[in-house]
């Protein structure tokens, strides 16, 4: 059986906390100490945080005609990328303050999809990268018709400019062993899809 973490929140002295940007994104200068597995406190150590918080990411699927739904769109962050900066993703979108996961991932299938998802199931929660951000995506599987649902989508407020794809179940499956799809989202969706498609 695995075991709880021996260390929590109250094991981390907060010493300093300071904005050194802020604009379309934070980041913050931490200066903190915490509890060793050896005994003891750490010497104060100073890390900076890019602090995006919390995200709602929705993977399509059609159980019925064995679809996978995945949406394109122009990334800054794969700029470098060997595939290029248009990334294969999850629909998804950051949650507002007060905000449900729920609730935020219906408004974004209909902003990123054009579409109303009626059942949702709850996949996992993970951070995305807790070495440098406090981002954390809160996964679903959006049980819907996928048939002729393919298009152009994404709020022009936004720059959003999102095209939906409807692959197979198999297409889908093959592009993720092909590193054709490179999102931790994605990879996690249809990873957790080869587990349960059977039983939707």
């Amino acid at each position: 059986m695995v075991k709880k973490h021996q260390f929590n929140q109250s094991d981390v002295h907060v010493e300093a906390t300071e904005t050194v940007f802020q604009g379309f994104f934070r980041v913050a200068k931490l200066k903190v100490s915490h509890r060793l597995f050896k005994g003891g406190w750490s010497a104060p150590i100073t890390r900076e945080l890019f602090q995006r918080g919390a995200a709602v990411g929705v993977l399509l699927y059609d159980p019925v005609n064995h679809l996978v739904g995945l949406v394109e769109q122009f990334r800054i962050g794969a700029l470098d990328d060997n595939q290029g900066p248009w990334q294969y993703e999850v629909v998804a979108g950051m949650m507002e303050p007060g905000e449900m996961p729920i609730d935020v991932a219906h408004r974004e299938l209909q902003e990123e999809a054009g579409l109303a998802v009626e059942k949702l199931i709850p996949m996992c929660d993970y951070l995305v990268s807790a070495g440098g951000t406090d981002e954390k995506m809160h996964m679903f599987c959006g049980l819907v018709d996928l048939r002729d649902k393919q298009g152009v989508f994404g709020l022009e407020s936004e720059n959003e400019d999102i095209l939906l794809h409807v692959w197979s179940y198999h297409e889908a499956q093959q592009a993720l062993i092909d590193g054709v799809l490179n999102s931790a989202a994605v990879t996690i969706g249809l990873l957790w899809l080869q587990q349960h498609h059977k039983n939707l």
